[in-house]
């Protein structure tokens, strides 16, 4: 009876060690099994787990991290300006077309003008308007003391005093000339004509009669090319535009009042070498 028993408890035991091995070969696999072995997994299960969890990973990304297409960054090549530097020919309207070196172009110009004559734009300038056509073919009129410039043969030419002056000296500092009209209100001429008098000039001073007497003045001026701005040439001017470079403003500002009258020019001079102006390539 005692043999019986130990020979049932016997199969007993090899049944449970034989058990585990017989399910997996069934593939039914134990939690224990699969955690130490993970490339049990059937490959089936990988697309469910992904299916649960990429909604809830997308979520979580915000919104402005989310990029649909590469943003590529256009870059301009930029030119250093030199003396073989052309400006564009073409009209500039404002000074945001100069920074760029895109004026409007000459075929875009609706006149019946000679636009191979080479005083064209001494002559479409001369008039009250020009007309063009914008970017999207529509005409569109430009009051001629309201735009900035033109350039031709390759040459800057600014708007200063309802005429238009060459730029001859170009930098971060420019320097130009021109003739300037102005007009007095305030002067009489005491020898007036009167047709009442034999005499035709006759003095009178008590009348004094009014006239609007022009002249004209050759005048110097600079161009800021970081703002715009065009100012009188003298020392204030430069020193004021010189306080872009702290080194060079202090030594202009130690010199006595003379010699920053002198002066002036080498030190645009200085300034352009050290802060060289640079433009689109055309």
């Amino acid at each position: 009876m005692v043999k019986n028993i130990l020979m049932r408890n016997a199969g007993f035991i090899i049944l449970m060690m034989l058990g585990p091995m017989l399910m997996a070969q069934e593939g039914e696999l134990t939690p224990e099994v699969i955690s130490e072995d993970s490339s049990a997994v059937t490959p089936e299960v990988i697309p469910e787990v992904f299916l649960e969890l990429s909604p809830e990973v997308s979520s979580e990304v915000p919104i402005e991290g989310v990029v649909t297409e590469p943003m590529q960054k256009q870059e301009r090549t930029m030119v250093k300006y030199s003396h073989d530097f052309n400006f564009g020919d073409g009209i500039y309207a404002n000074f945001d077309m100069v920074l760029a070196n895109d004026p409007i172009p000459t075929a875009r110009i609706v006149t019946d003008l000679d636009m191979f004559d080479r005083a064209f734009y001494e002559k479409i300038t001369a008039g009250k308007e020009i007309v063009i056509y914008d970017e999207n073919g529509v005409k569109k009129e430009l009051k001629t003391t309201e735009i900035w410039g033109y350039g031709r043969n390759g040459i800057l030419y600014i708007n200063v005093g309802s005429a238009f002056h060459r730029i001859s000296f170009v930098g971060s500092i420019c320097h130009f000339v021109a003739n300037v009209t102005t007009y007095n209100p305030n002067y009489y001429d005491p020898y007036y004509y009167n047709p009442y008098y034999s005499n035709s000039y006759y003095y009178n001073r008590y009348s004094m009669p009014q006239s609007n007497v022009a002249s004209t003045d050759l005048r110097q001026y600079l161009l800021d090319f970081e703002t715009g701005d065009v100012m009188e040439y003298d020392a204030e001017s430069v020193e004021v535009l010189l306080m872009k470079d702290p080194e060079l403003a202090d030594e202009f500002h130690a010199l006595r009042n003379r010699k920053q009258k002198q002066m002036k020019f080498v030190f645009i001079r200085r300034f352009n070498e050290k802060h060289p102006l640079y433009f689109p390539a055309n």
